[in-house]
């Protein structure tokens, strides 16, 4: 697996949205899965939550992960068509930049698994040096979605976060 991080330590942050586990009406699947292959990637996980599908909450976990000086925030859940669906609604209220490309990519690799993808709702966005990307709810669909960007991810974290960045490499092409 290749090093993303470049030497650097990165904090992460996994928020799944669900009513259902949040009651305790069943167990986080994707929430595990997406800690490991951050841990996996280098990232240090410093929190994970689980939280109902309510703008207000999302909203207030996103922004206090980014005064918290968390560096990357993944959420999981809420990004479908369903009326409580509304994790990109709350991203998109806390973030001052917003990051398309992100979620553009992630629905691009998943339209060669399912036609579906292209109901997938994520957005992607930037609060202050925090970097806050929605992925799918189920398991299997966050970790593929999350391996198409986790590479460039790290590249714009450290960009974001001051670091030097070789735009320029010879295995990147432009």
């Amino acid at each position: 697996m290749a090093d993303d991080l470049a030497g650097e330590k990165y904090t992460a942050a996994v928020i799944t949205v669900s009513d259902r586990a949040s009651a305790g009406e069943r167990e986080d699947g994707s929430g595990p899965v997406l800690a490991a292959l951050l841990e996996a990637r280098g990232y240090e996980v410093v929190y994970t939550r689980v939280v109902p599908d309510e703008r207000d909450v999302i909203a207030r976990v996103l922004t206090d992960c980014a005064a918290s000086d968390v560096a990357l925030v993944l959420t999981t859940g809420g990004t479908g068509f369903s009326p409580r669906d509304v994790t990109p609604e709350a991203t998109a209220s806390v973030c001052e930049r917003m990051a398309p490309g992100i979620p553009e990519a992630m629905r691009a690799a998943s339209m060669a698994i399912t036609p579906r993808a292209c109901l997938s709702r994520e957005a992607a966005g930037i609060r202050g040096c925090t970097l806050i990307v929605n992925l799918p709810g189920s398991p299997k669909a966050a970790r593929e979605n999350i391996e198409a960007v986790i590479e460039p991810i790290a590249h714009g974290l450290r960009i974001l976060r001051g670091g030097t960045a070789d735009c320029a490499a010879d295995d990147h092409p432009r």
